[in-house]
């Protein structure tokens, strides 16, 4: 059965639920028996040894590429539809959450009792804490980097790339033997020769859907030229110049179709959108977002500001959730920190929208849900001491009431 085949059987959805449990039931069978592990590897890789996990790590990424690779190279494989490469994803919330389970698997070290051994020995969380905090403020002012500087010029000068794409004509994305769908797909366009200039053609040809005010289809023109030029007016407008073609009208299916034979034929072609301003806010650079008044640009602000904030929120919820039982198992808190900081990520994207509607007064902004989970992170961080706090004064009420 072929791919398109199990398709129409169960949907693009069931083939998606399908492949991925397949292509994860194989990763989990590959890890299992190779031992695979990154942190292993880093570790090898910076103690400066060529070990096993990291040759298993290096065999693993060798394919992945290489499989990749091939797929594109079959046509298997369209990565501009990748949401990975599709998608503008944050570089600053892939480092928090790596930082959040990070710090979960260099305090416990792939062991589910490490931290209760440091416990013991008197290394209270506390501690681990305040040693933490040391590369998360290293983390802190990369990302304050990020978020203030370096990500409003990117975006910047991908809105100028795509400005810079808009104003392209079709003569500047034309190549020469290969036909092209042009103009929301309504025109293909073929030249078999094209000069360096771009502004003589030879043997074109041209498909162009007619269509009506409502959108219908109403036909087709076709255009054969054996040569053609670029004319451009003094207002700004430019011409396709054929010579020497014929002029096809009709519907596909019907035998109604006109032919015209002429020496010149003038082709109006679309003039570019060019716009050299960039409306979206977050390319905005920081110093202009200081001081302004508009709401829109303050929220802005308050969401660059709070993204180096959600890394020291981060580390104090992560210290804590280190720390399992060992008849618990390693992983029984993994879930519940992926879930926080989802959820923390998730409140702080809703609450920014609810600002920009103007729900909430700036004045509030996004610092209170800082403010709740810093307080869940000190709950949990505190939250051992103070049961034992609280045990140790109910025995020593115990032992005065024995006395007495």
């Amino acid at each position: 059965m072929g791919l398109e085949a199990l398709v129409d059987l169960v949907g693009e959805a069931g083939t998606a639920v399908a492949g991925g449990l397949l292509i994860g039931a194989l990763f989990g069978a590959a890890a299992q028996r190779s031992r695979f592990c990154l942190r292993s590897a880093v570790i090898e890789f910076a103690s400066g040894e060529l070990g096993p996990k990291l040759a298993v790590w290096l065999l693993a990424f060798g394919v992945a590429l290489a499989g990749t690779q091939l797929l594109v190279a079959a046509g298997a494989l369209d990565l501009a539809q990748a949401r990975q490469v599709a998608a503008r994803s944050s570089l600053s919330g892939a480092i928090l959450g790596g930082l959040l389970v990070g710090v979960g698997m260099v305090l416990a070290r792939g062991c589910p009792g490490r931290l209760l051994v440091l416990s013991a020995t008197g290394v209270s969380q506390q501690r681990l804490t305040l040693y933490t905090l040391f590369p998360a403020t290293l983390v802190a002012l990369l990302v304050a980097w990020l978020s203030l500087g370096l990500a409003p010029k990117g975006v910047a000068e991908v809105g100028r790339i795509f400005n810079q794409q808009d104003a392209l004509t079709e003569f500047d994305t034309l190549m020469p033997g290969r036909f092209q769908t042009m103009k929301n797909g309504t025109r293909v366009t073929y030249t078999q020769e094209l000069s360096a200039d771009r502004g003589e053609l030879s043997n074109i040809f041209i498909s162009e859907k007619r269509l009506s005010n409502a959108g219908e289809e109403r036909g087709i023109t076709v255009l054969v030229a054996d040569r053609g030029r670029q004319e451009i007016q003094p207002d700004g407008s430019r011409y396709l110049i054929l010579q020497d073609g014929y002029r096809y009208d009709g519907t596909p299916g019907e035998a109604d179709y006109r032919a015209i034979r002429y020496d010149t034929y003038g082709v109006l072609l679309p003039r570019p959108q060019i716009s050299s301003e960039l409306s979206e806010r977050e390319a905005i650079p920081t110093r202009e977002l200081l001081g302004s008044d508009d709401p829109r640009l303050q929220t802005e602000l308050q969401w660059r500001l709070s993204i180096p904030l959600l890394v020291f929120v981060v580390t104090l919820l992560a210290v804590p959730l280190a720390k399992v039982n060992p008849r618990q198992g390693r992983f029984l808190k993994l879930l519940p920190a992926i879930l926080l900081y989802m959820t923390y990520l998730g409140v702080l994207i809703a609450v920014r929208g609810a600002l920009d509607k103007g729900r909430i007064p700036q004045a509030v902004g996004l610092w209170w849900v800082h403010g709740v989970f810093l307080l869940i992170g000190l709950g949990m961080l505190y939250w051992e001491s103070f049961v034992l706090a609280l045990a140790r004064r109910r025995a020593m009420r115990e032992v005065r009431h024995a006395q007495a």
